[in-house]
């Protein structure tokens, strides 16, 4: 095997190692939707659009945050992500290992991950996993239940 083909076999190898496997199983179309809307999630995040962010859940959506109650409906998901003023979400990601869609419903399951500029200027890095069940709704697909929880460093 010629040198330079060894180097690149090594380097994609490499590359998969640090990525997760990604399984999707439903209509492609679907599958996309799906995806733009977690990158939106994320948006309006880092953003601070929490009416936005509220609205990516059902109308009857809950939310599982970690060590607290079960939060349901949109108003309350929306006060639930709101951050004082002085807080920042600077970056965060989701990344799915796997979304299926069974007809009108989907989950997905995977990790999240960001920072925190926080009021006194230090940056906090943090790291979790989730699960989510989405509902389709008018051909957009929104999130009906919503649970999470953070990885310790």
């Amino acid at each position: 095997m010629p040198i330079r083909l060894v180097y690149m076999v090594v380097f994609m190898l490499i590359l998969a190692g640090n990525n997760h496997a990604q399984k999707h199983s439903g209509n492609p179309k679907d599958i996309d939707i799906i995806l733009t809307n977690i990158d939106l999630f994320s948006s309006y995040y880092i953003n601070g659009q929490y009416k936005k962010l509220a609205e990516c859940y059902t109308v009857d959506g809950k939310i599982f945050p970690d060590k607290t109650d079960i939060i349901e409906g949109t108003d309350q998901i929306e006060k639930r992500w709101i951050l004082p003023k002085d807080v920042k979400i600077l970056d965060h990601k989701i990344t799915p290992l796997e979304i299926k869609i069974i007809d009108d419903h989907a989950y997905d399951y995977g990790y999240y991950e960001g920072s925190t500029l926080l009021a006194n200027g230090n940056t906090v890095s943090w790291k979790g996993k989730y699960v989510i069940v989405w509902r389709k709704e008018n051909n957009n697909w929104k999130i009906y239940l919503d649970s999470w929880n953070r990885i310790d460093p």
